[in-house]
């Protein structure tokens, strides 16, 4: 018995040529144009390079991502606030100092993530005229 992928696949392709039989032709035809039978081709186009993002645009999308970073970090920030509150009213002080540092950590990374925020931001003003 053969695979059900194969099976699936033979199904897929045969389904594929009888949806587009003008795709096999048209490609015959422009086998023989090629042949110089006495058939003109038309001149082909260069195709044509696709210009990507700008380093600009790029600098733009990357300052979104850190903005939205340091979002969700002030998010974590005021979530392990009220955890430090709830552990307290439930008088399980030896988990306080586990989420006094990570509340910590976490505080330290959102000033290092809106320090650096500043300067590419500024950078990205820069380059705007470039």
């Amino acid at each position: 018995m053969s695979d059900p992928r194969n099976v699936a696949h033979d199904k897929k392709v045969t389904q594929e040529k009888h949806k587009h039989p003008e795709a096999a032709p048209a490609a015959k035809r422009s086998a023989e144009d090629k042949t110089g039978t006495g058939k003109t081709a038309e001149p082909e186009e260069a195709p044509k390079a696709e210009q990507g993002p700008s380093d600009h645009e790029k600098s733009v999308a990357i300052l979104s991502k850190l903005k939205e970073m340091e979002f969700h970090s002030r998010a974590n920030i005021e979530a392990l606030a009220q955890l430090t509150l709830t552990i307290e009213e439930l008088k399980q002080g030896e988990f306080s100092e586990a989420i006094g540092s990570i509340y910590s950590a976490q505080d330290a990374f959102h000033s290092k993530i809106a320090t650096l925020i500043e300067t590419y931001a500024a950078k990205c003003e820069t380059m705007k005229g470039q």
